[in-house]
């Protein structure tokens, strides 16, 4: 019962006020957000490409509320995109974007979101890079992937986030496993009905090998989000199977979380690549990380005392 609470939790402000004055959250914060401050995510971004990994970055934000807020997500992302074309850092990181920072869940929303992400998917493919459009609950995903598919037309290299725990996602994963399509799969980290979702988590992990097996059987370029070791040693084989080299698919893990897991897939000569969130909006992302699997509570109050 532990995960619908946090995940409820994620979006009190009540509690959102309570959890960010706590003098036990912000040392935990610090190590899984890469710092508020732009200059603070690219010196994370530094460190971690020095060691062989690539990124993803992330300028935490999401529901806003007023178109203001959609143009200050915007112009944060803007400015991301021109510090890595400015640091040469194109080839290494890439952009996540959540269209509901970009005004998707305002009057209009999704026109406004698509005009704010064409802003970016340019502003990216001017420094060299692409964006990653991040999935959020299911009630937003036809009008993700419309955008997705408008996106595109100019950017072919813009990717999607599927996740194992709806429903639907073995039907949108054969849609998306075409040639130049790049899919992020996670397993999910919002509270969905019974209606649109699985509820057991090994459910939700069957759906992802399901869902895995299309995307390495199709021709697109699958990236496998999981800190599982059995889904990596699946997506491994499913490669081997396919006869994927491993610059044809990447994995993806959370910063802060499995470090030498992912310094080891590098080694293998894997691509992997570290979502790298910053901003001063961490909280929803905080509590969905601690509610995806209770245990991860226990391992984040761990996380105050070593390093893993």
């Amino acid at each position: 019962m532990l995960g619908p609470v946090l995940l409820a939790a994620a979006r009190s402000d009540t509690i959102r006020r309570a959890v960010s004055a706590a003098p036990v959250t912000r040392p935990v914060v610090d190590r899984f957000i890469a710092g508020e401050r732009l200059d603070q995510a690219l010196a994370a971004v530094r460190t971690l490409t020095g060691r062989g990994l690539t990124v993803t970055l992330d300028h935490l934000g999401e529901d806003v509320t007023d178109p203001s807020q959609a143009l200050r997500a915007r112009d944060a992302c803007l400015a991301l995109a021109e510090a890595l074309r400015s640091e040469g850092l194109g080839e290494r990181a890439e952009l996540s974007v959540k269209l509901s920072a970009l005004g998707q869940a305002l009057p209009g929303g999704h026109d406004i979101a698509l005009r704010n992400a064409e802003r970016v998917a340019e502003a990216a493919a001017e420094a060299g890079t692409c964006v990653t459009l991040d999935m959020e609950d299911h009630t937003t995903v036809d009008s993700t992937l419309a955008v997705l598919a408008q996106l595109r037309r100019r950017f072919p290299a813009t990717g999607a986030v599927l996740q194992s725990y709806l429903f639907r996602t073995e039907e949108d994963a054969r849609a998306l496993a075409g040639e130049g399509s790049r899919v992020r799969l996670v397993k999910g980290a919002y509270k969905e009905p019974a209606a649109v979702a699985h509820q057991d988590r090994h459910q939700v992990d069957r759906a992802y090998v399901r869902c895995l097996r299309i995307l390495m059987a199709g021709r697109g370029y699958p990236m496998i989000a999981t800190h599982d070791p059995r889904m990596v040693a699946v997506a491994q084989e499913l490669a081997r199977r396919h006869g994927r080299k491993t610059d044809e698919y990447e994995f993806q893990m959370l910063y802060g979380i499995r470090e030498n897991e992912q310094l080891r897939l590098a080694a293998l000569g894997h691509r992997m690549r570290v979502y790298v969130p910053y901003g001063s909006d961490w909280y929803g992302y905080f509590m969905r990380r601690l509610a995806e699997r209770p245990a991860n509570l226990a391992f984040f109050l761990r996380s105050l005392a070593t390093r893993h």
